[in-house]
């Protein structure tokens, strides 16, 4: 499919402006419309439950197989040092010298 670079700059537009509108609209509503308290929990639980999922899905799958199981380790030391509330560079880098150790030692 062969699209034209001003059909693109459109979509790109386009797509730039909704963001804009759907950041723009949160604040405003936030002070018109007041959300019960339960709905308010709900979207917070909601929010962590699809953060957890796609967590979950890049980590544990590779291309519609298991990932390897350095990956999985690697995540698993950068998960432990933030639930320990380590600084995020020290979480990052852990993950990452954890799985590039285990790599190098062989483990897939």
């Amino acid at each position: 499919m062969n699209t034209s670079t001003p059909v693109l700059l459109v979509g790109i537009a386009v797509l730039a402006l909704g963001t804009y509108a759907f950041r723009f609209v949160g604040p405003v509503l936030a002070a018109r419309v007041t959300m019960p308290p339960n709905v308010h929990r709900l979207t917070t639980v909601g929010s962590v439950v699809l953060l957890a999922a796609l967590v979950a899905t890049s980590t544990l799958i590779d291309d519609q197989h298991f990932a390897e199981p350095s990956r999985i380790i690697g995540v698993a030391v950068g998960g432990v040092l933030a639930w320990r509330r380590a600084p995020f560079v020290v979480v990052v880098a852990a993950a990452a010298a954890c799985a590039a150790l285990l790599r190098l030692a062989g483990l897939p």
